[in-house]
């Protein structure tokens, strides 16, 4: 089974890219703890997606796979967008995050958003980049037990609930980074 470290140090995205990493004969590292990760400072997904994997291969000398993820909320101009994870300010958690989500929209009406992801492989053999998205809308208060993030006030349409509330393999088998993670992997597969 071929090696890669995933370049984060969050446990629900290790377990959750684990899984799909596994349909590929991949299994995925946790980033190594003498490793420092570079500060977000692209403006875009993939600039910051790139920092990771590229920071992460030169310290560890291995295929290093980076995420840079958010939500996107219509009636915020696509708000909080790259700034989702930091959405809060300094010392920002997922809570705090979702509480100023649910106060900016207040009892706005249009609540259309969607889940972005942007991934980079970057290896000693080359570099493959992969993005989706997973539409949906913004619930008016949390649901659910699951996931992390925005994934409580995250409504799936088509199946009737949060994100928050799906079993990791159905997350999986929806969600915006699970949807790019098997696009990406395919590509490494067929290099």
């Amino acid at each position: 089974m071929r090696e890669i470290v995933l370049a984060t140090r969050n446990p629900g995205k290790l377990a959750e890219m684990g899984e799909i990493a596994a349909e590929f004969g991949i299994r995925l590292l946790p980033l190594p703890d003498d490793v420092a990760m570079p500060e977000e400072t692209g403006t875009t997904y993939l600039e910051n997606a790139r920092l990771k994997a590229r920071a992460g291969c030169a310290a560890t000398g291995l295929a290093v796979l980076a995420d840079d993820s958010g939500i996107e909320v219509d009636s915020l101009g696509g708000a909080p967008g790259v700034y989702s994870a930091r959405f809060s300010g300094e010392g920002a958690t997922d809570a705090r995050n979702n509480a100023l989500l649910l106060e900016r929209l207040g009892q706005t009406r249009q609540r259309s958003a969607r889940y972005r992801a942007v991934l980079v492989l970057t290896s000693r053999e080359g570099e493959w980049t992969a993005q989706d998205t997973w539409e949906g809308e913004i619930l008016k208060e949390p649901r659910g037990q699951g996931g992390f993030g925005y994934d409580p006030l995250f409504l799936v349409p088509e199946l009737g609930c949060a994100s928050a509330e799906l079993t990791r393999e159905e997350k999986s088998r929806h969600s915006h980074r699970g949807k790019a993670l098997r696009r990406l992997l395919g590509l490494v597969q067929d290099a």
